[in-house]
């Protein structure tokens, strides 16, 4: 092998431990407080709404900012751009050791929003760029990677309150994860400035209908997760579970996630079609809200697990099947940002929604009952995600365009 192949494929295996250490960073600020909420109500007095908060106003945060993500790597660089939102992320999770109220906890929860919005936004394009032949199978590496660090949050911060660390400081171990990202990004991503959106980019996909369509289907499958990781602890502790059996649920239903989020894309790569395997998720996420809503103490190992399964599959098939829309990295790294911007938009209100039901009914089976709708409204719109008419929908004006073919991997 020579000295160039081999500095080529040592880049490559670089690259794939960063899409690692980056995607276990990107969910453990939000799963991380459900386990330990009433140690931070009696400490903060938040209200249901304000513990909502601590998810919807990151979502919000990650939507807005997938929207004006592309223009800031046109201004600043891929690298520099990813360096700071590692830092910011870093930021928000050790800030929380000396939070004072509520308000301040939820400060530290937009931090860590915002700069998850960069990275969500940026690393896509990055994937395609790096690994062409392989997108469904890196995509599901990162999403596994994303979902297993929301099991990490889950699990984590029981452990570290019952070993006596402060609900303050547990949170607050979250940033040594996102130090180590922040370091090895420094020398990994030395060389993704070519991975830029066009600046014209963002207009022309918000002028058709299927960017509109993928953001629509994103947004109310992970109006299910945001729900998942604000409610789901909380729900079984009403019902009686202790904080510690409470966040082992949380924990494997973002194992799950994970396992999924990485299998699907490798079973489903043989086809461009994803649409059968997307379906299967729905699905499978129906399975999980029915149990929870209507069966809550029958099998809520299960409920949860089957629930994690189809919310991670579908997360990571999303991104491919946006990233199949269109050949150039650039281009489809957009389109992939749009589709996650507008999609946590939609998403950050599933929790407070839940938050509102609770309100007016006095338990959450009505919110699991809401996204079971949800669920039915997102298979309408993969019906439309056939691979033949990608072209078609994706035309854009004065972009050129070249033919999709293959599987991508």
């Amino acid at each position: 092998m020579s000295e160039k192949s081999e500095s080529g494929a040592y880049r490559e295996w670089a690259v794939l431990a960063l899409v690692i250490l980056i995607g276990i960073n990107l969910r453990p600020f939000l799963a991380a407080p459900g386990p330990i909420l009433p140690d931070i109500i009696t400490d903060t007095g938040l209200s249901y709404s304000g513990i909502a908060t601590l998810t919807l106003l990151p979502m919000v945060l990650m939507g807005v900012g997938a929207f004006i993500s592309p223009g800031i790597q046109v201004r600043v660089g891929t690298r520099r751009g990813m360096l700071a939102a590692l830092a910011l992320l870093m930021l928000g999770s050790a800030l929380r050791l000396v939070v004072p109220d509520g308000l301040s906890l939820i400060a530290t929860a937009a931090l860590c929003g915002i700069g998850v919005a960069f990275i969500q936004a940026a690393f896509p394009g990055i994937i395609k760029a790096r690994f062409p032949k392989s997108v469904p199978v890196v995509t599901g590496l990162y999403s596994g990677t994303i979902m297993a660090g929301g099991a990490l949050g889950a699990r984590l911060m029981p452990a570290l309150v019952d070993a006596g660390f402060e609900w303050r400081a547990a949170l607050a171990w979250l940033a040594v994860p996102a130090v180590i990202a922040l370091i090895i990004s420094m020398r990994v991503l030395s060389d993704v400035e070519a991975v830029r959106p066009d600046k014209a980019m963002t207009r022309h996909l918000l002028e058709r209908p299927r960017t509109w369509a993928l953001m629509a289907a994103f947004g109310l499958v992970n109006a299910g997760y945001s729900s998942m990781v604000a409610w789901l602890a909380p729900y079984y502790q009403a019902l009686g579970w202790s904080s510690a059996d409470s966040s082992g649920l949380v924990a494997v239903m973002a194992m799950c996630q994970a396992v999924s989020a990485l299998a699907l894309p490798a079973l489903a790569r043989r086809s461009i079609d994803r649409r059968p395997w997307l379906f299967a998720t729905l699905v499978m996420q129906a399975v999980g809200f029915f149990g929870l809503a209507f069966l809550p103490d029958s099998a809520p190992a299960f409920w949860a697990g089957i629930c994690g399964a189809g919310l991670g599959g579908s997360f990571a098939l999303a991104i491919v099947t946006a990233l199949d829309h269109l050949p150039r990295p650039e281009q489809a790294g957009a389109l992939t940002a749009l589709m996650q911007g507008g999609g946590f938009l939609i998403a950050a209100a599933g929790p407070y929604s839940m938050a509102l039901l609770h309100s007016v009914t006095g338990g959450f089976a009505a919110g699991w009952v809401m996204h079971l709708t949800c669920l039915a409204i997102a298979a309408l719109f993969y019906l439309r995600f056939d691979p033949n008419r990608y072209a078609n929908a994706m035309s854009l004006r004065g972009v050129r365009m070249t033919k999709i073919c293959g599987d991508n991997g």
